[in-house]
């Protein structure tokens, strides 16, 4: 097994169920072989990272360059200071509306990846979303495994499902946003979510938030949230977080000090037009 099998290996490990990840591993500059840069796998395979120098562009187990012919991105604008706020919306824990209120006071646009239950049953906050200018992007309506899902009918009605309900809901269209449940994808499952006109948003900046029992201190987040930080990152949060809810307005302060601005997926500078 290749160094690079090996460390995806390790990611796939380190994938909690029902849960978004980030596989960050401390690697010394030059450690990652070539076979980092490899084309997108055509199995099943989890999105992963990783830092050989912080602060500067992670390394995906897909180029961005691969992942671009599918119209799929894990970073923005690398020439700019900008970020790109994201957070996965499994279900609402209680702190999803004081999220919103930062974003306001930062004048911050974020993206928000729904699935069923949230719309469901937190119907005002999903149309809050919307009236306030964030996307609401198409986090599947079940949250399954998506990357086991090989016919293009079984995948289109995962993400039409939700469409029609959020539709019903809000009165808006969804936004043309997927993220993959998990980050599970493969290659096949790019070409499926391009064909229903989606673009596929993974992440440059992540970090272990989710286990809502087991929640990271304050200085445990800024930890990997500040010197990771990079140009054009796409950052993913989850709106279950206690600890995001509560450093939200003190981190976003601190990444406008460090120079940084934040924008709309839809602002990404390499999407499609057509």
């Amino acid at each position: 097994m290749s160094r690079i099998h090996r460390v995806m290996a390790a990611a796939a490990a380190l994938c909690a169920c029902g849960a978004l990840f980030t596989f960050v591993v401390s690697l010394r500059a030059g450690m990652l072989p070539a076979a980092a840069d490899a084309a997108i796998p055509a199995s099943a395979d989890n999105w992963g990272l990783a830092f050989p120098e912080e602060g500067k562009t992670p390394v995906g187990n897909a180029t961005a360059e691969d992942l671009a012919q599918y119209n799929a991105y894990f970073l923005g604008d690398t020439n700019k200071k900008v970020l790109y706020l994201t957070f996965d919306c499994g279900y609402e824990n209680g702190y999803t509306a004081s999220i919103l209120d930062t974003l306001k006071k930062h004048n911050a646009p974020a993206a928000f990846f729904v699935v069923g239950n949230m719309v469901e049953t937190a119907p005002e906050l999903v149309c809050r979303m919307a009236e306030e200018g964030h996307i609401v992007g198409n986090h599947t309506y079940h949250h399954p495994d998506m990357s086991a899902i090989a016919d293009q009918e079984s995948f289109r009605k995962e993400l039409e499902s939700l469409e029609a309900l959020y539709e019903s809901t809000t009165g808006k269209t969804m936004s043309r946003f997927y993220r993959p449940p998990q980050g599970k994808y493969s290659e096949e499952n790019l070409r499926q979510a391009h064909a229903l006109g989606y673009t596929t948003v993974f992440w440059s900046l992540a970090y272990v938030d989710w286990y809502v029992d087991d929640q990271p201190t304050a200085e445990q987040a800024y930890s990997k949230l500040l010197p990771r930080i990079h140009d054009g990152a796409i950052v993913l949060l989850h709106s279950t977080s206690r600890t995001n809810a509560e450093i939200l307005d003190d981190l976003l302060t601190r990444w406008e000090e460090m120079g940084f601005t934040f924008a709309s997926l839809d602002e990404l500078p390499q999407l499609e037009t057509t």
